[in-house]
């Protein structure tokens, strides 16, 4: 039967939701968001607080060098150490899925991609021919098709979690809509092209047109609601650095659920990308330049020893720092967390590694994260004690475990 519009049935409904709704009221009432920190804003309003104080460079996050890369499997790896011993150790870790880093905490990833706009060009790995190992015909229809593809260095160290770049962004984006309230995430872009190995397949160059091709296939994954572009942080200033110095970063509620995206290349690549543009009008991705550009609100600096004062002057000033825990399984092998440790205090706001997770092979169990399963933490050298180290986002209990049992293939004992 359909209840009348008004009258005695619906007077007590009204009045219990009316009760019902008083205590949640009031409880916005007492939160003091206008608060000098966390601590006095009221019980209860922490997130409330950070999402209204804080902006994306004001945070802290641990992410992934590589994030979609595999094992070597042992006979490939013994070709590679004949032909380059270094370059064998440098290529000797891998990763569990993509999805599986963002479950455990990951708030940044890397994603190297090669042009193919026709297909099929880098679907037959030198050295899958020189083992004669025989590829996954699943892998070898993905790899014809047009597109992006994903590959640490073609013809060699070929395997990934998501061959086209479209698949692992799909998993960044399904992952994302699955967390509406997750910190933002960093998507760092290498765009590999020049030079391969010695009989290898060239590598297709990356020109305005590859750049246009690479930011349409974002699009075409990923709605405007899930990104955030350097328009959105440009806003009505006349350049991107103007509005970086000036803290025009969107605030952390804004940006939960959100995914930014950063060219890390070299200057003769990012100009190529920005082309004739004040700053980056209308691009998905920030870009890697010098404090000085126009353009300016990214940049990485992956020696936190070397560029510690660089680093931190950055910081202050606004811009977006990624540095690096460890590099070329170096620090890994000896269990250096000296240099982990300089980085995850540099002040800058991505801080990469290798190692989620303890390569079983190496002694020490050298990892790196952020404390009590925290995904992302208030930044300190921009904000101070003011959030009392309080997580801005921890990793849920169901997630964790899930990381923890995902698969993954480790190298083999060399």
């Amino acid at each position: 039967m359909r209840l009348p519009a008004s009258g005695p049935l619906l007077l007590p409904l009204t009045m219990g939701l009316a009760a019902l709704a008083t205590p949640a009221a009031a409880h916005r009432d007492v939160c003091r968001l206008d608060a000098p920190d966390v601590a006095h804003a009221g019980k209860g309003c922490e997130e409330r607080w950070m999402d209204v104080n804080l902006r994306v460079n004001d945070l802290l996050t641990v992410g992934t060098h590589n994030s979609y890369k595999r094992a070597i499997p042992p006979a490939d790896y013994r070709l590679i150490t004949a032909y380059n011993p270094r370059l064998a150790q440098e290529l000797d870790y891998a990763h569990k899925s993509i999805t599986a880093q963002l479950d455990f905490g990951a708030r940044e990833i890397e994603i190297d991609v090669v042009y193919d706009p026709q297909g099929g060009r880098y679907a037959h790995p030198m050295i899958a021919a020189q083992t004669q190992t025989a590829l996954d015909p699943a892998w070898v229809r993905a790899m014809q098709r047009p597109g992006f593809k994903v590959q640490h260095v073609p013809d060699v160290d070929f395997r990934s979690h998501c061959i086209t770049f479209k698949a692992c962004l799909g998993m960044v984006r399904d992952w994302s809509r699955a967390h509406p309230r997750h910190a933002p995430v960093t998507i760092l872009i290498n765009a590999k092209d020049g030079k391969t190995l010695p009989g290898g397949t060239p590598l297709l160059s990356f020109d305005e047109a590859a750049f246009d091709a690479l930011d349409a296939e974002v699009r075409a994954v990923l709605p405007p609601a899930q990104l955030l572009t350097p328009d959105d942080v440009q806003g009505r200033y006349a350049t991107l650095r103007e509005a970086v110095l000036h803290n025009n970063w969107p605030r952390l509620g804004a940006a939960r659920g959100r995914i930014l995206f950063a060219l890390d290349e070299a200057p003769e690549k990012v100009a190529l990308y920005r082309g004739h543009r004040s700053s980056l009008e209308g691009r998905v991705m920030f870009i890697n330049t010098d404090e000085q550009s126009p353009a300016a609100a990214y940049l990485t600096l992956n020696r936190p020893v070397e560029d510690a004062d660089r680093i931190a002057r950055d910081v202050k000033a606004g811009f977006l720092v990624r540095t690096r825990a460890d590099e070329g399984t170096w620090q890994a092998r000896t269990n250096d967390i000296a240099h982990r440790d300089i980085a995850l205090h540099s002040g800058a706001q991505s801080v990469s590694t290798d190692y989620l997770w303890a390569d079983p092979r190496f002694a020490g169990g050298f990892t790196v994260s952020l404390p009590d399963h925290a995904a992302s933490m208030c930044n300190p050298m921009r904000t101070a004690q003011r959030c009392g180290n309080l997580p801005v986002e921890r990793v849920s209990k169901a997630d964790w475990a899930k990381a923890q049992t995902a698969p993954i293939v480790w190298p083999a004992t060399r």
